[in-house]
Order: structure tokens, then sequence, then C-alpha cells
């Protein structure tokens, strides 16, 4: 038996509860996206009707089910040197800088949030070790988090579309990949040099742990939350950085608009986010 089309009541009455979880806010244009996805999961859980799931997703205990839908409900697209700009900004500008002014030899930290497929962590491995000549001088510690786990499993794998590859420079991708069956792997030092890990940045407890990074890289998250949320993620990436630490956004996001906890810095090949080096 077909299930019955989600109403509008209960359209919201989702929406709003996965804002709360995720401070992910759906626009009214994403309805159809929303309806598919929860149809194809009350079908799955034989829940018959919404009523049922919703109860599932509310009180289930083990959150197994939520982040199922989680991994569903979240936009994934990506692939190797996105937005190249910053990466050239990381190398030329922000690197030697944070060098220049570190007083101990702990290691450089970067978070790239959210990690997708694996393309953003894997670019900024791969650029460190091409084109910054700081690399034998310092360790770099990469961190990679998402919310999906069905997407970091894939990102840990390592194998990449065309898609993915399409902007790569071909001695790179001879350097860097091999041919495994259509798709391109990616090798085992690259993989081995990117931690990956789940958290959910609107959960406090989760974010916690998450201190004492130079760079973060946050682009083209923010465009999916509301105004609460972004301020939420200001001030968790905030914490995360040490004093003088950078936060890079996507180009069509802005922290301007978001917090003034940060410093406008209009680098040669970017505009960026810095954590004044007085902050604690």
């Amino acid at each position: 038996m077909a299930t019955k089309p989600i109403s509008l009541e209960n359209f919201l009455k989702f929406r709003e509860f996965f804002y709360r979880k995720t401070g992910i806010q759906f626009e009214d244009s994403k309805r159809y996206f929303v309806d598919k996805r929860l149809i194809e999961r009350i079908e799955a859980t034989d829940s018959g009707n919404f009523r049922n799931y919703f109860i599932t997703l509310r009180f289930e205990t083990t959150g197994e089910e939520l982040q199922l839908l989680t991994n569903l409900m979240t936009v994934n697209e990506t692939y190797f040197f996105r937005e190249e700009y910053q990466f050239k900004s990381l190398v030329n500008s922000i690197l030697p800088e944070i060098t220049a002014h570190k007083k101990d030899n702990r290691p450089l930290r970067i978070w790239s949030m959210p990690s997708s497929s694996g393309e953003e962590a894997y670019s900024i491995a791969m650029y460190l070790l091409e084109y910054w000549p700081g690399i034998n001088q310092w360790d770099v510690e990469i961190i990679s988090s998402d919310i999906d786990t069905s997407i970091l499993a894939k990102a840990r794998l390592g194998k990449f579309s065309d898609r993915s590859i399409q902007n790569l420079p071909k001695n790179l991708l001879n350097k860097y990949f091999r041919h495994n069956g259509d798709d391109y792997q990616i090798c085992d030092d690259l993989r081995n040099s990117v931690e990956f890990t789940r958290v959910n940045l609107m959960k406090p407890t989760e974010v916690r742990g998450y201190r004492e990074f130079d760079v973060i890289f946050c682009r083209n998250l923010l465009i999916y939350f509301d105004d609460l949320s972004r301020r939420q993620a200001a001030d968790t990436f905030f914490d995360g950085l040490n004093p003088g630490g950078f936060l890079c956004l996507g180009h069509s996001e802005s922290m301007s608009r978001i917090s003034s906890l940060y410093q406008v810095r209009k680098l040669a090949d970017s505009v960026v986010y810095q954590k004044s080096r007085e902050a604690r």
C-alpha cells in the first residue's frame, strides 16, 4: 500500500524538529526533496504513516534512524580544488603568517567542516605537499568532519569519479591517483594524512573537543543555516581556533553579517576571517 503524501502540517512539524537537531533549515522550495526522503524512510521502516515514523525519530534511544535520515537529507556535492584561490591563500599567506608567530613545535592543525566525500581535505593535503615549502619543517594534522556517516565512509575509502577530479592538473592526477575500474583511487599516503570524524556542529557536547586549530575551512555550509544557527557555528569556530587562527568560508558567505568576533583579512588571493592574537 502506497504511503500517503506528507501533509503541510507534518512537513512543518518535521522541518522544525530537523532544524533543532541539525541546524539545517529547509525552505518551502525544498519540500519535494524532503517529502520524497521521508516517504522513502517511512516505507523502509514499515512505519505505515508519518505519525508512526515521527514517533520513532523523536524517541528512538539509539538515534540510528535519525542518523540514516540525516544522511539522506544532507547535500554532498564537491570536487577537488574547488575554490582553489583559498588553497593558494593557505600556502602563500595564512600558513607563513601562522608559523612566523608560532612559539612552539606542536603540529599545525587544520579542520575541514563539512568533509563531504573528502575532496576538500585531500585537496588541502595535496596542496601542502605540492606548494608549501614549510611542509618539510612542520608537522600538520588535518581533521575533516561531517554529520553524515555514509559520506564519511566514502571519504575514508578515497574513491572518486571523473567529475570529482575534473579540475586536477594531469600531473597531480597521475602522481596521487590510480585507476580503479571507472573510478580513481587516491594513494594511501594521502588517505592516511586525513582523520575523518563524525560531528554535529549544533551539539555543544560533540564540538567541545574540537580545539586548538590554526585554520578552519567551513565552505558552503552556512548557506543551509538560519541566522541563529550561523551565529552558533561562528561561536563554535571561534572557540576552536587558536589566537591568530583563520577561518575560510565559501565565496558566497560572509562572517561580517554573522558575527563581530572576527577580524576581516583581505589577503592577496582571498578574504578570510581571523581570531585576534590577543583573544582567548
